[in-house]
């Protein structure tokens, strides 16, 4: 059995009254997801959750790790960032920040950078959307990618 430290004991009963104030069960699975979740500073795909997910929840499926993302989401826990071709990653870095998506490799970092999302946010609600938050992404092309394009021959 695995010991649970106490900070995260804490963070633990505190997810599990969260579920419980919203109407819903602490089931094995939410904990556990959300016990993995925290235990990662960054990114992380569905299908990677997944496969971290497996050795404590054998029977684990992807539709029970979408529904557990979407509910986390919900929640605070994590955030969606859309990545290139449709692929969605999910952020366990609450604070608020931006991302970088490479347009070559597909490789999304953190951007810790001041970027004025308020404008952005006004500009929503002027159209009469109900902005619940915003963030920059900044589409381009990471240094790995440029410098194996400039050692690359331009083809003739």
């Amino acid at each position: 059995m695995r010991t649970i430290r106490g900070d995260d004991a804490a963070a633990e009963a505190a997810f599990i009254a969260d579920l419980r104030a919203r109407g819903l069960r602490a089931t094995p699975q939410r904990v556990v997801l959300h016990r993995i979740l925290r235990g990662i500073d960054g990114h992380v795909t569905a299908e990677e959750l997944l496969d971290r997910a497996t050795a404590q929840l054998p029977s684990v499926s992807l539709p029970t790790i979408y529904a557990a993302l979407a509910l986390l989401e919900d929640m605070g826990q994590v955030h969606r960032v859309s990545a290139l071709g449709g692929t969605t990653i999910y952020d366990t870095r609450r604070r608020i920040h931006h991302h970088v998506v490479c347009r070559v490799c597909g490789d999304v970092q953190d951007l810790d950078a001041a970027a004025d999302t308020g404008a952005v946010v006004r500009a929503a609600e002027a159209g009469g959307f109900t902005a619940l938050s915003a963030q920059v992404t900044v589409q381009g092309v990471c240094a790995r990618c440029a410098a194996a394009a400039a050692k690359t021959p331009a083809a003739v």
